[in-house]
C-alpha cells in the first residue's frame, strides 16, 4: 500500500471516531484502525463521505497506510491500553516518526513515555484535547506537549482542526515532555471546581428562595448573558429547564446526587501538594464528590446528626440572587487563579517554561471551562508575563473586590443556616489568606520548634533560630 495518509488514528470509540472525522473534514487524508474491526467498518459506513479515510485490519497496515514522518494519534483507554498499543508501535515505526498521546493520561505517564520512545528516535506527543465528544468533531481546544521539533511537523495540522476564537486556533505549543498532559490535567481540576460552585450557587437558590429548577434555570440563563457567560452556565440552565419526559419532574429533580469522576481531579490535587500550593477551591470541589458518594458515612449522619441551623427567609429577592452571582464570580475566579499558580509552579519544578496566557487564550473555545472572562485571565498576563497572582491583577483587584461583601454574605448565611457550599467557602478562606498582612503560623512554626527542633525565622533580625525548649529556653542561631 502506497504511504498517503497525512495523519492516523488508532482507537475509534467515540473521542477517536470523532477526531478523525475532523481531521477529515479539514482535508487531511487520515489513516483509520481499532483493535475490533467492526468499529472501523462502522465509521466508514457511517461517516465515509467526511473525508478520505484509509481503513487497516492490522496495525502493521494502518502504519504502512502513512506517509512519513508518520504521525499515529492514540485514543484509548489511558494506562496500561495506552502502554500496550505504543509496545505495539514502536517496531513498526521509523526514527523521526511522531505517536500522539491524545487521551487523559497521567502526566508522569507521558514523562516516562517520551523518554523510552527518545531512546528509539520516536517522538512523544502528549496531548491534552478538551470539549468532549462535540469538541473532538468540531473544534477542540488542544494542548500538544512533546519536543518542538514534532510541533512543527503535528502543530499545522492541530491547529487546523482546533476551535477558532477571532481567527485564532484554541491550540499551542505547551512545554516539553509532559506538560501537554499537566496543563490539561490543571484544566480538569479547574472544570471540578467552576462544576461544584454552580452546583452549590444552584442549592443556594434552591434553599434561600425555594426556587423550582425551571426558575433557577432562568436566573442561570440571564447570567449567562453577562460577565458569567461561559459553556458550563449555558448547560447548566439547559439543564435545569429540562423536563424528564417518564415522570414530568423537573430533570435535575430526579437524578440521584451522587457525583462521580475519573480522577483528573484527584491528580490535581495530589500534585498541589507535591508542589505545595494551595489550590484549595479545587481540593474542596474533589472532596465534595467523594462525599456525595459517601452513601454509608451520610446514611449514619442523615437524621442525627443536629444542624441548629435557622429558617432561611429572604427579604429581597433580587437582591439575594445578585449576592449569589457576585460570589460565584468572585470564587471562579480563585478556582481558575489557583489552577494557573500550579502550572506556574510546575513549569518551573520542571522545566516547561509555560505561558500562562496562552494557556488561558486556548481556553477560550472548544473546551469545558471555555468562558467570556479567560479573555480578561488572557489580557493579564499580556500586561505581565510573571504575574504572581491573577487576583491581583488590575482588572481582576476590582472585578472581585466589587462582590465580596456579597460573598461573605453568602457564605455566612449558608453557614446559619445549615447550606454546605465547600467551594464558596474555601474560595473566600483562600481569598482572606492571601491578602492577609499576617497569618497565624507564626504559632505552628513554633509549635513545631517545641516538639521537632524545626527552628523558624524572625521578623526582627535575619537568621534562622531555636529555642531550647526543654532546657533553659535560651535561643541559639542555625548555620
Amino acid at each position: 500500500m502506497s504511504a498517503r495518509a497525512q495523519i492516523g488514528v488508532t482507537g475509534l470509540a467515540v473521542m477517536g471516531r470523532n477526531l478523525a472525522r475532523n481531521f477529515a473534514r479539514h482535508g487531511y487524508t487520515v489513516a483509520v484502525h481499532n483493535r475490533s474491526y467492526a468499529k472501523t467498518e462502522s465509521l466508514i459506513a457511517d461517516h465515509g463521505t467526511d473525508g478520505d479515510f484509509i481503513p487497516s485490519e492490522s496495525m502493521k497496515d494502518f502504519v504502512a497506510s502513512l506517509a512519513q514522518p508518520r504521525k499515529v494519534v492514540i485514543m484509548v483507554k489511558a494506562g496500561g491500553p495506552t502502554d500496550a498499543v505504543i509496545q505495539e508501535l514502536i517496531p513498526l515505526l521509523d526514527e523521526g516518526d511522531i505517536v500522539i498521546d491524545a487521551g487523559n493520561a497521567h502526566f508522569p505517564d507521558t514523562r516516562r513515555r517520551e523518554a523510552e520512545l527518545k531512546e528509539h528516535g520516536l517522538h512523544f506527543v502528549g496531548t491534552g484535547v478538551s470539549g468532549g465528544e462535540e469538541g473532538a468533531l468540531n473544534g477542540p481546544s488542544i494542548m500538544p506537549g512533546g519536543s518542538k521539533e514534532s510541533y512543527e511537523w503535528l502543530g499545522p495540522i492541530l491547529e487546523d482542526i482546533s476551535a477558532k476564537v477571532d481567527g485564532v486556533p484554541c491550540c499551542t505549543y505547551v512545554g516539553s515532555d509532559g506538560a501537554g498532559h499537566f496543563v490539561k490535567m490543571v484544566h480538569n481540576g479547574i472544570e471540578y471546581a467552576d462544576m461544584q460552585l454552580i452546583a452549590e450557587a444552584y442549592d443556594l437558590l434552591k434553599q434561600g428562595l425555594g426556587a423550582s429548577a425551571k426558575e433557577i434555570g432562568e436566573i442561570f440563563a440571564e447570567w449567562n448573558k453577562g460577565d458569567l457567560e461561559s459553556f458550563l452556565i449555558e448547560i447548566t440552565a439547559d439543564v435545569l429547564q429540562h423536563v424528564d419526559a417518564e415522570t414530568g419532574s423537573a430533570f435535575v429533580d430526579i437524578i440521584l446526587d451522587r457525583a462521580e469522576q475519573k480522577g483528573t481531579g484527584r491528580w490535581t490535587v495530589q500534585n498541589a501538594l507535591d508542589l505545595g500550593v494551595p489550590i484549595t477551591g479545587i481540593a474542596e470541589a474533589t472532596f465534595a464528590r467523594a462525599l456525595s458518594g459517601s452513601v454509608p458515612q451520610r446514611t449514619a449522619a442523615n437524621g442525627v446528626l443536629e444542624a441548629h441551623a435557622g429558617t432561611w427567609e429572604v427579604t429581597d429577592r433580587e437582591a439575594f440572587i445578585e449576592d449569589v452571582r457576585l460570589a460565584l464570580y468572585a470564587s471562579k475566579v480563585v478556582a481558575y487563579s489557583q489552577g494557573f499558580d500550579q502550572i506556574a509552579a510546575a513549569s518551573e519544578e520542571f522545566g516547561w517554561d509555560i505561558d500562562r496566557g496562552a494557556m488561558a487564550r486556548i481556553w477560550r473555545g472548544g473546551c469545558i471551562i471555555r468562558a467570556r472572562f479567560l479573555n480578561r485571565i488572557t489580557e493579564a498576563y499580556e500586561r505581565d508575563a510573571n504575574l504572581p497572582l491573577l487576583l491581583a491583577d488590575e482588572y481582576f483587584v476590582s472585578a472581585v473586590g466589587h462582590g465580596v461583601s456579597a460573598w461573605r454574605r453568602i457564605v455566612a448565611q449558608a453557614a446559619l443556616n445549615g447550606v454546605p457550599t465547600p467551594a464558596f467557602a474555601s474560595s473566600l478562606s483562600y481569598y482572606d489568606g492571601v491578602r492577609a498582612d499576617r497569618l497565624p503560623a507564626n504559632l505552628i512554626q513554633a509549635q513545631r520548634d517545641f516538639f521537632g527542633a524545626h527552628t523558624y525565622q524572625r521578623t526582627d533580625k535575619a537568621g534562622v533560630f531555636h529555642t531550647e525548649w526543654s532546657l533553659d529556653r535560651s535561643e541559639s542561631t542555625e548555620s
